[in-house]
């Protein structure tokens, strides 16, 4: 909208770099913000710099929480010798729903694609290798993506991994082609998970 104010334009700008916001929505959004109660807008800007402010990355696993070690990673409860990579941290919340994994988890902070300059440097590998040193873990769950970058991930992953006594498995059926975990229902997760194939 051409005819917006300036300040207005800015916000819109600025709500647009937020995934899954067009500019068609970022513009909406910004009117509503604009016009909306002081004390609402007031309660919004604050709770975002509260979020910001307050959230860590776990330094073991990379998921987020309000103070690393994260509250995963330090349950006792959990099965010690499983672990679950992933590519993001969506998709750690999306397995904790499913409440069928009571492992631990990696967060590689994405997935490899030349095309787009990610290479395994980019990605949270070395550290996947670090907590592989102390032997705890029989088994590596690779719940990545059924794309193509999420098969070359998990492909990579597989080889720089593997040892004589470890597992190394990949999520089952049920997932669709070509889309993320965080697009599965709890039911389809699983039973992706309970039928996991071993990677060769």
């Amino acid at each position: 909208m051409s005819s917006l104010p300036e300040p207005v334009r800015q916000l819109s700008a600025a709500l647009g770099q937020l995934p899954g916001i067009g500019p068609r929505s970022a513009d909406r959004l910004a009117l509503h913000l604009v016009q909306a109660d002081p004390l609402v807008v007031q309660h919004l800007a604050q709770a975002i710099l509260d979020g910001r402010a307050r959230t860590v990355t776990c330094s073991l696993c990379g998921a987020l929480a309000e103070a690393s070690p994260c509250p995963i990673c330090t349950d006792d409860r959990r099965d010690r010798s499983l672990l679950c990579v992933v590519e993001r941290v969506l998709d750690v919340l999306s397995l904790e729903k499913s409440g069928t994994y009571r492992g631990l988890y990696h967060v590689l902070g994405g997935k490899l694609s030349p095309l787009n300059g990610v290479g395994p440097e980019d990605l949270r590998i070395a550290e996947l290798q670090q907590r592989l040193k102390d032997g705890t873990i029989r088994e590596i769950i690779l719940a990545l993506g059924s794309d193509v970058e999420g098969d070359a991930t998990s492909a990579y992953l597989a080889k720089v991994v593997t040892a004589s006594e470890r597992r190394v498995s990949r999520l089952a059926q049920g997932l669709p082609a070509g889309s993320g975990l965080e697009f599965a229902d709890e039911l389809t997760l699983t039973r992706a998970l309970e039928g996991r194939r071993d990677v060769h």
